[in-house]
């Protein structure tokens, strides 16, 4: 079969050419001309269309990303954040000990240069006084300073006329809130940025010092017998007995222990998230007057009568260090934010400054003074201020040495105070000295003590209710045992792997144990069915496994000794030099008659 053709369609008969036909636009007849047609969103436009073409892109193989180059940081600003000259490594004995110390070496270096990069975030920077020619910035006075800052800085300087002193002064950590006790019973704590007070009250008896906790919403009073928690409220929370007579309060933040010294000696640690007291030793140094913790490591330091400065932990019964200081009794102590100087004062009327990382006998400063110093406290950014009687004195640097006694070096700045000075605290954060009289209390303005820049993480001056809350969570979370308080602060970072020599001793413990006593107490049973020969037999038997075991575990722990000692002895054999060889383990074991063959 032969498919047909399909048949054609007609062709449309010639008529008259419709308007938009293109073939139109030629003739000049009069006739419409053709008319283009438009999207409705662009039939009311009247401007231009742009076009816009998409360039071809290249494939991926031809693209090649330019690597990031690091901008060179200025040798003045690496500088400022530079720990000090590298440790030569001619002295270190071992090859393994150098590469260490060279690898130290590179960490100390990107953390430096990490330091000086990050100072382009920083947003304020700090000052100090700057005196004009033939001035001295010790010859400012506040009335002067005040004048020629800014409103929000001058608020910052008040003065309170209180009755019931003399008083006693506290910052929290994050230097917003001020707590203040008088002697005679009074208790104030308040927000001194806004004057907004939070609870004012009278104990009726007297108290010895102050001190806030964790949190602005609790802090310790230690009155007359023993200590007292309280809230901001001032509602008293806890009364804790066990710390009674006590004349000096310190808080530990990241280890949530209060540090308490006692009229008779006595030196106490107070858990307080669990309520519980951690270490209470005898010092043996009478009435403690002086104490002060390390920030750094958590050692509390603890000045004698003697001039003596005895550094304790809550784990260790004695000091962990004892250093002689001053040749007199001491009467003010204080540590450096940072936990690397200590600086004392003493009858001798001398101030000197202590490296806590070395503590050799010579200190690093000396400060000689026309009045034994009572009071001492350093800034954030290492300004030192000590008061002597109501005269007060403020140093840039702690290492720069001077004092009223050297007229060659004079201090930054004086104030003369209305009455004795009893308390003496920078505040964190802020350019402010808080000063605690017998007449109540002064706020003074020293420019650049304070450190400009916070870390909202750590210490947040605007926290709000959530932020504060959850803070505490993590600090909780985080806590550090206070096992962990020692001299070294690097020993939290370590692993406490026991070494070989710990082991073989453990075991070899094992030889002189007993097998434990066994009291078993066996079944009543129906009269006929049970007698006391039976129970005895149970007994015995059971004592006999028992004691089997206990031989077999004995004897395992033998023979690891014994294997051990052998590997022991045999790499110090291998190590040793052949000028004498010193006898085996296995030497013991071998016959006499061997023995008398190798000697001859």
């Amino acid at each position: 079969m032969t498919k047909t053709e399909p048949k054609k369609r007609s062709k449309a008969p010639a008529g008259p050419k419709r308007y938009f036909d293109s073939s139109n636009q030629g003739d000049g007849d009069g006739q419409l001309e053709p008319i283009k047609l438009k999207r409705k969103n662009q039939q009311n436009f009247l401007g231009d269309f742009i076009k816009m073409t998409q360039s071809k892109s290249k494939p991926k193989d031809k693209l090649k990303e330019k690597p990031l180059k690091k901008e060179k940081i200025s040798p003045q600003l690496v500088e400022k954040y530079t720990r000090g000259d590298k440790v030569e490594s001619r002295g270190v004995r071992t090859r393994h000990f150098k590469e260490q110390q060279q690898r130290k070496e590179v960490y100390l270096e990107y953390a430096t240069e990490q330091a000086a990069r990050t100072e382009l975030l920083l947003t304020e920077t700090a000052g100090q006084l700057e005196a004009d020619e033939e001035e001295t910035t010790a010859s400012y006075r506040q009335s002067e300073i005040v004048a020629n800052v800014d409103l929000q800085s001058a608020a910052k300087h008040f003065q309170l006329q209180l009755d019931f002193g003399p008083y006693t002064m506290s910052y929290t950590k994050n230097g917003r809130h001020l707590l203040l006790g008088g002697r005679r019973g009074h208790v104030a704590a308040f927000d001194w940025v806004t004057k907004k007070l939070h609870c004012e009250f009278n104990v009726m008896e007297s108290i010895s010092d102050v001190q806030w906790l964790h949190l602005p919403t609790m802090y310790a009073v230690a009155q007359k017998s023993w200590v007292y928690f309280y809230d901001h409220k001032g509602t008293e929370l806890h009364c804790v007995k066990r710390l009674n007579n006590v004349n000096r309060l310190d808080f530990l933040p990241y280890h949530f222990l209060l540090a308490a010294a006692n009229r008779t000696g006595y030196l106490s640690w107070l858990d307080v998230s669990l309520g519980e007291l951690v270490g209470n030793f005898y010092t043996g140094l009478g009435d403690i007057r002086l104490m002060k913790h390390n920030p750094s490591n958590g050692v509390v330091c603890v000045g004698g009568g003697k001039g003596v400065v005895s550094m304790w932990s809550p784990k260790v019964r004695e000091p962990l260090i004892k250093l002689l200081t001053h040749g007199t009794a001491m009467t003010a102590l204080t540590v450096d934010p940072k936990g690397r100087h200590l600086v004392t004062a003493g009858l001798d009327r001398t101030v000197k400054v202590w490296d806590l990382r070395m503590l050799n006998d010579q200190p690093l400063a000396l400060f000689h003074l026309r009045l034994p110093a009572n009071q001492l406290d350093i800034s954030q950014r290492g300004m030192l201020a000590l008061s002597q009687g109501t005269y007060l004195e403020a140093y840039t640097d702690i290492l720069s040495g001077g004092g009223t006694g050297d007229p060659t070096k004079l201090p930054y700045l004086r104030q003369r105070c209305d009455a004795f000075v009893h308390g003496l605290h920078y505040c964190p954060y802020e350019d402010v000295l808080g000063v605690s009289t017998a007449k109540g209390f002064v706020s003074l303005l020293i420019p650049g003590s304070g450190e400009p820049n916070f870390d909202a993480l750590e210490d947040n001056p605007y926290e709000t209710r959530k932020q504060r809350r959850e803070h505490e969570v993590h600090a909780l979370l985080e806590k550090i045992p206070a096992e962990l308080i020692t001299m070294d602060p690097q020993e939290i970072i370590g692993v406490d792997a026991p070494t070989l020599q710990e082991k073989i001793d453990a075991k070899r413990q094992l030889f002189h144990l007993k097998p434990s006593k066994i009291e078993m107490k066996s079944r009543r049973k129906m009269k006929g069915r049970g007698g006391t020969a039976k129970m005895a037999r149970n007994k015995q038997i059971v004592k006999d496994l028992k004691r089997k075991e206990f031989i077999s575990d004995i004897k395992k722990a033998k023979q690891t000794v014994i294997a051990q000692s052998r590997s022991k002895d045999a790499g110090e054999e291998a190590s040793s030099s052949s000028k004498t060889k010193k006898p085996s383990v296995l030497d013991r074991f071998k016959p006499k008659s061997q023995k008398k063959s190798q000697k001859s």
